[in-house]
This record gives C-alpha cells, structure tokens and sequence, in this order.
C-alpha cells in the first residue's frame, strides 16, 4: 500500500529592528533524497520577527499544497516542519497559548492549508535552519533595494545546504514496514547524536580596539567602551530573540566577562570562566600598534608573521602554544557540553584558531580570516570527532 506524500517544510522570518523591516523565507524538501521541492520569500513590510515567521510558515505550508493534486487530504501528506521558533513551534503545537492579536489570525490561517493530523513541528537551533534563515534575508535585502524576492539569483541553497532531515511518523504510525518510519535524507551523516555547538561571541569594543592596538592576556586587560558595552547589549537582545544558547563559557579577561555577563543576565544563566580561552600573551607588543611594533622590533615581527612557533618579544605566546591551549579548551568543552549548545565568549585568536583546527586549515590561515568585535562564529563538534564550521564572523545582529 502505498502511504501518503512524505514532506518537510523548513521556514524562517526575519525583522530588522523587531518591529522593522521584515521578510519571510520557506524552503520544501524531500526527506526521502534531500532534493528542494519548492522555495518561497518575500519581504513583507514593517512587521515583527514573531509576524514574519508564521508567513513563513504560511508560505511553506501553501507551497506543500500547490504540490499535492487536485482534493488531496490528510491522507495525501505527512508534513514535518522544523523551525528555530520556539514560539510558532510550541504555540502552533497546542502547548502555548496565542494572545498576541496579530498572531491569532495568522496561527488560524496556518493550520487550516493543511488538514492537522498532517501536520507535525519541531524546534531546531538556528544554525540547522539557515536555508530558510538566508531566504528571509535575501528577501528583506531586496526590499531594502525596493524590488522583489528573485528565486533565480538566490543562493541560499547554495550557501546554506539542507543538514539531515527526519520525518517522525503521525500517530498511529511507525511500525518498521510504515512508509512514514523515520528516515534520514540527502548529505546525511551516520547518527552520531546532537553535536556539540560552540556559539563563539567575540568580546566587544574597547579602548584599543578601534585604534588597532596589540591586545592579549600579558599585562592588559581593558574594560568594554561605550560601543562595546552597546555592542554586548545587541549581542545579548539577539540570543534572547533565538533560545538557543544553553550555557554560557567565557575567558577570564574582563572584555569578555563583562561581555558575556551582558548575555548572561538577559538570559539567566551563570558564566562559567575557562582559562584556555584568554587571549595569546603578546608579550611586550601589548598595548601597541601593528606600526609601533614593526618599527621597534621589526626582526621579531617578522619571524612572528613567518613561523607559529615564533612567540613576540619579552616572552609572549607563539601561535603554536595558543592553540594547544585552546584546543584542549575546546577538548573539555566538547565533553561537557555533548548535544548542548554552548555560548563561548573569547578573543581573536582563541576563536580563528577554533575555526582553523576544525577547518584542518594551516597556521598562515589566521592571517586570512575577519573577526570584528561582538561577531558570532559557529563551530559544531560530533561525537565521532569531526567538526563543522557554520558560521564565521556575522555581525547582522548590531545593525540598526
């Protein structure tokens, strides 16, 4: 016997002031060969982050039925929607009650495309919904443009690839000879469980940042500026808004603790302090400009430039010793942290060598990468000890 239509619906909205300006995006795949069935985005005006994603959900759900025939029912589909709204997911579930006024009409509309038995939700990190993330962000830069959402010049697919796709089976279902019996699709990896996610928050701004200044863990040790301390207040608004973040591991530097400490209070959750996070020992470049540095102690300047086991002069750290620090940093937070998802507030060089170690990119690679103050790069790390780069230097959260 042949069962019903197997579909998973991904979707995201986005605000860029919440409220503010605001756009939606869907993807449509099939869990089967991990293959787009359909996309939808669309930039939708001034509206809140909640607003735009159930009209991504609207418009995943809609695109699923322009894919079914003619009269089909809930015996003609399985749609399994996954979400990194807690919110959309939990209310549209039946657990959360709606009283937000602009959401009930939407949530009503939502559940009446697709007859409910059809229908399941799950809520995943924002990280395994960048598909329909990027979409809603293709869309709300093209309005910012003033033209439409163009589905032939998107990259999103590209960009941001499907992560392995399960289809639970409704109720009633699930026997091993079901046609709905959970199966992973496409770019699937064995099941090795839920990694461990290291969310890696540079600190913000200060005092020397701007000017470009020498800045590690071998004498100064400078408080966030005013920017900074803006900066940390965007950063901590935007975890807010997602749910993800779980714990919260930060370096002993005060920059990062107080960074840190601005994410943890909107939260509410306690900072624990890891010491091989702490940025390199520059020993007496500290304090110093690129300038000053190479016109006072050229010679070790250069080898420092050539050589990761160079260390700067007056007994600074080479890049070689940092990243054996950092990498059994990263060894202990893994272990601990195995299917969490971890906020680690640290530095330049801690979090580029993170990214390069799980890239399995040469040391010269920390000279090629951009780290800007209060950004989020994103490393997961599996149980069979391979790692995943999925986000790298995203500072979209301080805009506005």
């Amino acid at each position: 016997m042949v069962g019903p239509r197997r579909f998973v619906v991904e979707a995201d909205g986005g605000s860029r002031g919440n409220p503010g300006p605001a756009g939606y995006g869907a993807v449509v795949i099939d869990p089967d060969t991990g293959g787009t069935l359909a996309e939808a985005a669309e930039y939708i005006g001034f509206a809140t982050n909640n607003v735009a994603e159930y009209r991504g959900l609207l418009a995943g759900l809609r695109a699923v039925r322009s894919l079914l025939p003619d009269g089909a029912g809930a015996a003609d589909a399985a749609v399994h929607v996954r979400m990194d709204s807690k919110l959309v997911v939990e209310q549209m579930s039946g657990r959360w009650k709606i009283k937000h006024p602009d959401l009930k009409p939407l949530a009503a509309e939502a559940a009446g495309v697709l007859p409910g038995a059809a229908v399941t939700y799950e809520w995943i990190p924002r990280e395994r919904n960048r598909y329909a993330d990027r979409l809603a962000n293709e869309a709300m830069d093209a309005g910012r443009r003033g033209v439409p959402w163009d589905a032939a010049a998107s990259t999103a697919g590209l960009d941001a690839p499907h992560t392995p796709v399960t289809v639970p089976a409704p109720p009633g279902a699930g026997s091993p000879s079901d046609p709905l019996t959970p199966q992973v699709g496409w770019g699937s990896a064995p099941d090795l469980g839920a990694p461990a996610t290291l969310v890696l928050l540079r600190h913000g701004e200060t005092a020397l940042t701007p000017q470009k200044r020498f800045s590690g863990s071998g004498g100064t040790d400078p408080v966030l500026s005013a920017a900074g301390r803006d900066q940390a207040a965007h950063a901590a608004a935007a975890f807010a808004a997602r749910g993800t973040v779980q714990e919260i591991v930060s370096s002993p530097l005060r920059r990062c603790r107080e960074t840190a400490g601005a994410v943890a209070d909107r939260l509410g959750l306690e900072v624990r302090i890891e010491d091989g996070l702490r940025e390199t020992d520059f020993g007496a470049w500290e304090g110093l400009t690129f300038g000053e540095v190479k016109e006072r102690y050229g010679a070790d300047l250069d080898a420092w430039l050539a050589s990761p086991d160079a260390a700067p002069t007056g007994g600074g750290e080479s890049f070689a010793e940092v990243a054996r620090r950092v990498a059994d940093a990263r060894d202990r937070l893994v272990a601990r942290y195995a299917g969490r998802t971890v906020l680690v507030v640290t530095h330049v060089t801690p979090i580029k060598t993170l990214v390069r170690l799980a890239l399995g990119a040469p040391p010269e690679a920390l000279f090629r990468m951009e780290l800007s103050a209060a950004s989020v790069s994103t490393v997961a790390y599996y149980a069979d000890g391979n790692a995943s780069v999925r986000l790298l230097n995203d500072t979209s959260h301080l805009a506005g």
